[in-house]
């Protein structure tokens, strides 16, 4: 393992902070986007994006 230092404590802090962040912003997206096509569904559109035409 390569040697981190006197700073090996905020390193590690500061990816674990990262991989944290990313994984909620992740998980709020696909929570918002299923229930952004679940509230589309009760009001009755019924579009998809493979049969999308304008």
């Amino acid at each position: 393992m390569i040697a981190l230092g006197d700073h090996a404590e905020f390193i590690l802090a500061a990816y674990a902070g990262v991989f944290v962040t990313l994984a909620l912003v992740i998980s709020w997206t696909v929570v918002a986007a299923r229930r952004t096509t679940r509230r589309l569904e009760e009001l009755g559109d019924t579009r998809r994006a493979d049969n999308a035409n304008p």
